[in-house]
């Protein structure tokens, strides 16, 4: 019985973790996505320390005229979203000077207005590297497989249960035959014992009626 609890709730807690940990490690990309912000990995050190290499990066929507100095930016360059801080804002010529915080100099061209993506607003350190896996085909369906192994082993735990249920009662049927046979038992030999005192009675009655017709023989002579 303890065999039959023990392993459905193994199955089940192994399937939780699993589809937990898909969903946690989902949380720091979907959830900000939801309520606007693009998120972005940091794959070159040009930011470090203030923003190292394997950041996860959220970037808001923002107003080109609205960028202070000394804020960071995502914008589109070079084939790619480039995240550097702005030098300068030249407002007149609508273009950002920008320049990573490891990099020696500027950046030796300036970022029009028309390719700002937002403002970096929050970043997390090291998480990035480790999300990366969405952002690929393989990586994800590796995401799938093992969310689908989770929900396995919940549906494993569900019909491990089911069987569990199944057996305890067929136990429970089979005691109630046996205690429905014992009581059976137990009344036809109950019936037996009436029927033997029945008989023991009558030959007793029948065994005192001739020892009494006997007697009056007896008395006659």
């Amino acid at each position: 019985m303890k065999g039959g609890k023990i392993a459905p709730a193994l199955c089940n807690i192994l399937g939780i973790l699993i589809l937990a940990s898909v969903i946690l490690t989902c949380v720091p990309i979907v959830v900000p996505r939801m309520i606007g912000y693009d998120v972005y990995n940091i794959i070159s050190g040009s930011m470090e320390p203030s923003i190292p290499v394997g950041s996860l990066i959220y970037v808001e929507a923002a107003v080109p005229a609205d960028i202070q100095e000394g804020e960071v930016i995502a914008y589109h360059g070079r084939g790619s979203t480039i995240a550097h801080r702005v030098v300068q804002n030249r407002l007149v010529e609508g273009e950002f000077v920008t320049k990573g915080d490891a990099n020696p100099e500027e950046d030796l061209n300036a970022i029009p207005y028309t390719s700002l993506v937002g403002r970096v607003k929050y970043h997390i350190p090291w998480i990035g590297s480790f999300l990366a896996i969405y952002t690929s085909a393989v990586g994800r369906l590796y995401v799938i497989c093992f969310a689908a192994c989770g929900a396995m082993f919940n549906m494993l735990a569900g019909r491990l249960r089911s069987r569990a249920r199944e057996r305890r009662r067929e136990e429970e049927g089979n005691q109630k035959a046996e205690e429905k046979q014992e009581e059976e038992g137990n009344r036809q030999a109950a019936e037996r014992r009436k029927e033997e005192g029945n008989r023991q009675t009558v030959e007793k009655q029948e065994e005192e009626g001739n020892r009494q017709t006997a007697e009056r023989r007896k008395e006659s002579e």
